[in-house]
């Protein structure tokens, strides 16, 4: 096929005097060198982890959209006292969008990348996939097996490979169960599918009885609600019953990493062993990977001496592992692409309708069971 001279991609801007634009840009289009291929991109999920390249710390809430179609730019203000974090990024124009699939439609010099031309790949970008065309490495491409469509590898990384890495984590650190917050959404629904296939005791993290009723469709079996009178008293009797001493919380904010500690300590204390002033010798440890909680995290330290709390973040662990673990992860997740990883769409967006302050404020609203595809190749 015959490549356009340039494509529209995604760019997030901050100023030096607090104002955050998202719009599209003019790129040109490059020839792929060795080793790399041109993917023409037709899905790419918006998942939380996009949010906070995309918006930074911007008060969305107030955030305007002018022009329309491919001229629409939706800004938004960054607070004075919000900017301290947002400093490094003045002037920069961010690339966004983690993760999409398409098709190569034009390869460089290179075996692999040859063997790429004409197929349908799901690519990890780096923040740059919402753009209608994109130049990567072959080697960040993973090629779908037949049958399956941009839409069903679009969100082949995030959250699949997040999920499987929580159990390898837990494998590598020693532990035999896992807590998960947020847990009924979409990634959360892969970890119990994969814990159940994995025979991994999971107890799960949720807020409302509909996130129950989500989570018992699945057959998960330890389930938590956090807006319930007894919250406490159920979370230590699955903290108790699974020996979960490993938590992945994806609200980051307030108590609830300090109020899994302590579930762990007196679940721990069920069990009858010599008395220390330091508290149960079993390492517990929290591990904060998103922040649906703005707020500040607290730790209210009833649990004893042996506990962490700490980021966790997926490219982190993934160059932490040898190459052997990664190539194992992505074989199973492109296996199991149509069932433990399928995704589910509710809203089909092109690149300019992500402007839109209305739609945005439905996306970044983080809605459990409402996630959003945008399609580059849709008109704009």
């Amino acid at each position: 096929m015959t490549l356009p001279t340039s494509y529209k991609q995604m760019f997030s801007t901050v100023t030096e005097g607090g104002d955050l634009t998202l719009a599209l840009h003019d790129r040109p289009m490059q020839a792929p060198g060795a080793g790399e291929v041109i993917v023409r991109i037709e899905a790419s999920p918006i998942n939380p982890s996009d949010h906070a390249v995309m918006f930074g710390w911007a008060n969305m809430g107030e955030a305007k959209t002018e022009g329309s179609g491919e001229s629409r730019v939706l800004t938004a203000h960054v607070a004075p006292q919000s900017m301290a974090n947002m400093k490094a990024r003045a002037g920069l124009d961010v690339p966004v969008g983690n993760e999409g699939a398409g098709t190569v439609v034009a390869a460089g010099e290179g075996e692999f990348a040859q063997s790429l031309m004409g197929k349908v790949v799901a690519v990890f970008g780096g923040a740059s996939m919402y753009a209608e065309y994109r130049c990567v490495p072959a080697a960040q491409c993973m090629p779908l097996l037949p049958g399956c469509t941009a839409k069903d590898g679009a969100s082949s990384f995030v959250n699949p490979l997040t999920a499987l890495s929580f159990l390898e984590t837990m494998r590598l650190e020693g532990h035999n169960a896992i807590v998960h917050t947020a847990a009924a959404s979409n990634l959360g629904q892969m970890l119990n599918k994969i814990c159940q296939a994995d025979g991994v005791d999971l107890v799960n993290i949720v807020r409302s009885q509909a996130q129950v009723d989500i989570l018992k469709g699945l057959g998960a079996k330890h389930i938590v609600n956090s807006s319930s009178d007894t919250f406490m008293p159920d979370l230590v009797d699955a903290v108790f019953e699974t020996g979960a001493t490993l938590c992945f919380d994806a609200t980051g904010g307030g108590a609830l990493a300090s109020q899994v500690l302590t579930a762990m300590e007196a679940a721990a204390a069920r069990t009858p062993s010599a008395y220390s002033f330091y508290g149960s010798v079993d390492h517990k440890q929290v591990y904060l990977y998103g922040g649906l909680d703005q707020s500040l995290t607290e730790l209210t330290r009833a649990y004893g001496m042996a506990w962490g709390v700490g980021g966790w973040l997926l490219p982190n662990f993934l160059a932490k592992v040898d190459q052997e673990v990664g190539n194992r992860l992505r074989m199973r997740v492109a296996k199991e692409l149509k069932t433990t990883f399928a995704s589910h769409y509710t809203d089909e967006i092109s690149l300019s309708d992500a402007l839109d302050a209305e739609i945005v404020a439905r996306y970044n609203a983080k809605t459990t069971g409402r996630k959003f595809l945008i399609c580059p190749q849709m008109a704009l």
